[in-house]
């Protein structure tokens, strides 16, 4: 379940109790503050939705925090009355057997204790998002946090049996060496934790094979002993990777996703190829648009409606009418359309998870790099004597494999062109965003030499000499 305990509705009970009166037990549960001198905010911190981070109560004569909207009031992180209560609404959901949470914006719970001010950032460039004219000090990561972590974790614990775990996720956009610190590692290097401490990262690099060459190894070098990986390439707050790297990328995207060490998380719709839907000036319904228009930080694009079929009304979504406009390919990118497309993304996405599902080297092996350059990039999984090769090409233009592959006794086991089947063939080039995976095992050679007299090994080396392969 998504759990959002950073803030509550201006009208849930506790907030109005809490700005009835100044001395109202619940006073505490929110975070109140007296006007500056002049009877502004308190501080200089801003909402992430635009304009200041406080607004007034004219009743009390105080301001109340609020990260996001003004309706949604942050609660008080460090009275120990507002985490029990909101541990008690986890037990709640798990009494029911829910699988565990994913926590909204895990980072912001606790507030600095002095409510200084943020200061300047130095990088921001006018007409862009304005919550990042502050650098965010002393309104995220605060290292009091850590402990809400590990509280929250072991509530899911309470309700975690051999056969069946709980598991804690946590929203974080972080830098990878502060995101890490998520996962909870103790001076025993036991991780105490959110299980999945969200790695966003996909979704902002340079797309470019060196680029994430860089980010996948500098995510793998930074995680704590014991941590379990995940990737996450689009979400409800962030343009759709179709959108963002054009269709054949985002096959290309969708293999790199699904054959990278750890969990991967998928947004609805991207198994279709789904690309953000233009949203007019007058059905706008995301409040970030609303408060901040005309400056592409509204996210309604993303979060247009899932289309099921090519019929109407609504592509099966719904028959009633949408908040928001469906797709103008609606007719043919739906699941019903694509279910029967051999060539279709959906069919990619499917093949790539049934492949995950079936070697073991994909769902839990290792990972290694493999030298590569240029507009490609290789590594390899590995889980005992299965290896598979997954080789991904970014460039435009076709590209050979890199000179460190070798591809003896190697299967070509899935393309994202679904052009190239079979065996890979000497002098074969991957197409421009072509994605290929080769499934290869250890021990394979071995077992092939143990059965072979000398005459036949001399012909099974002549014959990989005849087609170009290292002997």
């Amino acid at each position: 379940l998504d759990f959002v305990p950073n803030h509550t509705s201006d009208e849930h009970p506790w907030f109005v109790q809490s700005k009835s009166s100044t001395s109202d037990p619940k006073r505490d549960w929110f975070l109140w503050r007296d006007p500056a001198p002049d009877r502004g905010p308190p501080n200089n911190w801003l909402s992430n939705f635009g304009g200041p981070a406080w607004t007034l109560d004219e009743k009390t004569g105080q301001y109340y925090l609020h990260s996001f909207l003004r309706q949604q009031p942050d609660v008080n992180w460090r009275n120990p009355e507002v985490r029990s209560a909101m541990y008690e609404a986890m037990r709640f959901w798990l009494r029911r057997g829910v699988d565990g949470f994913r926590v909204d914006v895990i980072y912001h719970f606790i507030k600095d204790a002095q409510f200084r001010d943020n200061p300047l950032n130095p990088d921001f460039k006018p007409g862009g998002d304005p919550a990042h004219r502050l650098l965010p000090a002393h309104t995220i990561d605060q290292p009091e946090v850590q402990q809400i972590v590990a509280e929250m974790r072991r509530v899911v614990e309470e309700f975690s049996t051999s056969d069946s775990a709980r598991i804690l996720i946590g929203e974080i956009y972080l830098p990878i060496d502060r995101l890490v610190a998520y996962y909870g590692q103790d001076q025993a290097g036991m991780l105490h934790g959110a299980q999945l401490p969200f790695n966003f990262h996909l979704i902002g690099v340079h797309w470019q094979a060196g680029a994430i060459d860089r980010l996948v190894r500098n995510y793998e070098a930074a995680l704590p002993s014991g941590a379990t990986p995940n990737w996450v390439l689009g979400n409800h707050d962030k343009s759709r990777i179709a959108s963002r790297v054009g269709i054949e990328a985002a096959r290309l995207a969708a293999m790199l996703l699904l054959t990278l060490r750890g969990t991967p998380t998928l947004y609805y719709g991207d198994e279709l190829g789904m690309s953000d839907v233009p949203i007019p000036a007058d059905e706008v319904q995301d409040p970030f648009e609303k408060n901040e228009p005309g400056k592409g930080l509204g996210r309604d694009p993303e979060r247009t409606p899932m289309p099921w079929t090519a019929e109407a009304p609504n592509a099966g979504f719904s028959a009633g009418k949408p908040w928001l406009r469906l797709s103008e390919d609606v007719r043919t990118r739906n699941v019903e359309c694509q279910s029967n497309d051999e060539a279709s993304m959906l069919t990619l996405y499917r093949r790539l998870l049934a492949l995950r599902r079936q070697r073991a080297s994909l769902n839990q092996g290792a990972w290694e790099p493999v030298a590569a350059a240029g507009d490609v990039l290789a590594y390899t999984r590995i889980d005992g004597d299965e290896r598979t090769l997954i080789v991904l090409n970014f460039g435009e233009a076709p590209a050979p494999l890199p000179p460190a592959v070798v591809l003896d006794h190697a299967q070509l086991l899935l393309s994202t062109a679904l052009e190239h089947k079979g065996d890979w063939q000497p002098g074969d080039h991957l197409l421009p965003d072509e994605g290929v995976i080769f499934g290869q095992s250890h021990g394979h050679l071995e077992k092939l030499l143990q059965g072979m007299t000398s005459t036949n090994l001399h012909a099974e080396i002549d014959f990989n000499k005849a087609q170009g392969k290292e002997v």
